[in-house]
């Protein structure tokens, strides 16, 4: 059996915004697993934390870059938001974006490529030099149109293109390319606040599918459901999670009676064709990555007083 601490229970706590003692419990019975302690949660109707998977720990930027028909977007990592602030710091990250806007998403053809007389893995060593700090390229990704336009949205932005948060969103249509220009930035902000997971429901991972039907099942089982009736609750309660997680699903930020796929469908005449999404990627510093904590007394304590 785990031993389950206090920082685990605090952890769980952060993450569902359940009660110490539920966020225990669950600990105990999933033998200290905190993924599964957050589905044993949600079984028991405890958390509504289904998208709340990953703190943010991370240093560094978020960069975007655009050019006509594409964009690209990167997460450079530092140890301290100090760096964020160094203007050095911040010109590396826009030439890393500038960069994979000409190679591609691929971090290690990124690292290879050359900006200049150096290549990126090189400037990020001299910028390590030179700010005294490690730094790393963490991940990157581009996305294009054929005809439309790629928007961005930086949110938190300190610099032009830099920020906490980066959306880029690929609108393909004949249509008007300034219109569809400012209906593309009020859905990469859309995505920025929303997170979705896909564009639609074809898009969502067949096994984040099987997990949220084995949770809504497991959930309607312990309510006393008779089993005849779980499958066909279990597919209306898929739909209320591909409303609540799909992009062309979800209520529109700007005007949330209507979904962005309807809210699109109403500018299309403003645009003068029509509009598809084709991709899009959202990037927030540092999720999912777990940033150490030093606690110093403990430390001391550990190590008997001695100094």
């Amino acid at each position: 059996m785990a031993k389950i601490t206090a920082s685990m229970v605090k952890d769980l706590r952060e993450k569902t915004g359940v009660g110490m003692m539920d966020c225990k419990t669950a600990l105990t019975e999933t033998n200290g697993d905190m993924e599964a302690a957050v589905d044993w949660l949600r079984k028991k109707g405890l958390s509504k934390a289904a998208k709340k998977a990953g703190r943010v720990a991370a240093e560094g930027l978020i960069g975007v870059f655009t050019a006509p028909l594409k964009g690209s977007i990167v997460e450079v990592n530092s140890e301290t938001d100090f760096v964020a602030r160094n203007d050095h710091f911040q010109g590396l990250v826009k030439m890393i974006a500038d960069v994979a806007l000409k190679v591609g998403g691929d971090v290690d053809a990124i690292l290879v490529a050359k900006a200049g007389a150096m290549t990126i893995a090189d400037a990020i060593a001299s910028a390590i030099a030179t700010i005294g700090e490690n730094m790393t390229l963490r991940r990157a990704a581009v996305l294009s149109v054929g005809q439309g336009v790629v928007a961005t949205y930086v949110h938190n932005q300190i610099s032009e293109g830099l920020g906490k948060i980066g959306v880029l969103v690929a609108l393909e249509s004949p249509g008007n390319t300034q219109e569809l220009a400012v209906v593309g930035r009020q859905v990469a902000m859309h995505i920025a606040s929303a997170n979705p997971v896909a564009i639609d429901a074809s898009g969502v991972d067949p096994a984040v599918i099987k997990r949220e039907k084995d949770i809504l099942a497991d959930k309607f089982r312990q309510q006393g459901k008779p089993e005849a009736m779980i499958e066909k609750i279990t597919e209306s309660g898929l739909k209320t999670f591909f409303k609540e997680q799909t992009l062309l699903e979800q209520p529109f930020i700007f005007d949330d009676k209507k979904s962005v796929g309807q809210a699109l469908k109403e500018h299309e005449g403003k645009v003068g064709g029509p509009i598809k999404v084709t991709g899009f990627v959202r990037y927030a510093l540092g999720e999912g990555i777990e940033k150490g904590t030093s606690d110093f007394a403990a430390e001391v304590a550990a190590a008997g007083g001695t100094t």
